[in-house]
């Protein structure tokens, strides 16, 4: 499929009725796939600090009926919300040919972030947690959250989701809204550590900069997506209770400069090489998942330009399919 009547722009609302969490788990996959395979490079990235915030670019490239490549700019800022009534999180994906370079598609990267994230972890819940799963704990309500447990319930089906985040009512309003939709028990917890014993499964979605997760708190066979450390200033997961896990990265490079595994090897808890296995190796067979109920397994989440070029191609499919968006054209041929 190819557009050739210019770029296709797509907004936040075109992205997010266009990508569903089942296209996007399965686009996800599928890329992470294809890296194990050697089928793609490994993608790039390039971040910078601001004032109040920072700005990252990730990029990669991907084959599927044809070569593409993406990157993602995005604009980080925390306090946004409180200062200037922004998302925290604001930036755009262009979408090019890899063959001859042509311009796709611009659009809006808050929920491509927020879908890929979440559908990666989806596909490391598939592959390293527990068949069964009594509860499941979301740590964060953010903007994250929602995605992060709409994609998890595709993959997993607690019986109760327990929602914690600093501000009680923000945690208070998410598990309201999200139980309603999801038709799921979801109950806000002010007891974080009583938490996370009782969870099966904990998704850590903040904006940390030190650890709140400790390994005294965690129990054997626990599965742990650690979503938040994206870059080298944050941290949720304490060193010691990575280094007694089986840990799986998305990128371990990546992680190891900007995860919550770099936070582990520069208070020397663990090196690199002893990282369990990278998830699109785990996906592949390369290294084995989950053997045993008792194996405890932390997710490194630092988010790569693979999960964007794989969740922009689809989509742009779509919106070619559907004749969605609206049609630009940026420059034409002189000749």
């Amino acid at each position: 499929m190819r557009n050739d009547a210019g770029t296709i722009l797509l907004s936040r609302l075109d992205v997010e009725r266009l990508l569903t969490p089942d296209a996007c788990i399965a686009a996800v996959e599928d890329a992470f796939r294809q890296l194990a395979d050697g089928e793609v490079p490994a993608p790039g990235i390039l971040g910078m600090h601001a004032d109040n915030g920072s700005f990252h670019v990730k990029a990669g490239f991907l084959g599927l009926d044809r070569r593409y490549f993406a990157a993602k700019l995005n604009a980080n800022f925390p306090d946004n919300a409180a200062r200037h009534g922004l998302p925290t999180i604001q930036g755009a994906v262009m979408l090019s040919d890899a063959v001859d370079g042509a311009l796709l598609a611009i659009m809006d990267s808050i929920s491509i972030t927020a879908l890929r994230t979440a559908a990666a972890t989806a596909v490391a819940t598939k592959y390293l947690a527990r068949d069964e799963c009594e509860t499941a704990l979301i740590c964060g309500c953010g903007g994250q959250a929602a995605a992060q447990l709409r994609s998890l319930v595709r993959v997993r089906k607690p019986r109760r989701i327990l929602a914690y985040d600093k501000d009680a009512g923000r945690a208070a309003a998410f598990a309201a809204a999200l139980g309603k939709e999801l038709a799921i028990p979801i109950a806000q917890t002010r007891d974080l550590a009583e938490a996370i014993r009782a969870s099966a499964i904990v998704v850590t979605c903040t904006t940390a900069r030190s650890f709140f997760v400790t390994r005294e708190m965690v129990r054997p066979g626990t599965f742990i997506a650690a979503v938040g450390a994206d870059d080298e200033q944050k941290q949720e997961i304490e060193p010691l209770l990575l280094a007694g896990a089986r840990v799986v990265t998305d990128l371990t490079g990546q992680a190891s400069r900007i995860g919550d595994l770099h936070h582990a090897i520069v208070a020397g808890a663990m090196s690199g090489d002893m990282v369990h296995a990278e998830l699109g190796e785990v996906i592949t067979g390369r290294k084995p998942g989950r053997l045993r109920d008792d194996e405890t397994f932390v997710f490194d989440s630092t988010g790569t330009g693979l999960q964007d070029v794989a969740a922009a191609i689809a989509v742009y499919r779509r919106a070619l399919a559907e004749r969605a968006g609206t049609r630009f054209v940026f420059s034409s041929n002189p000749g």
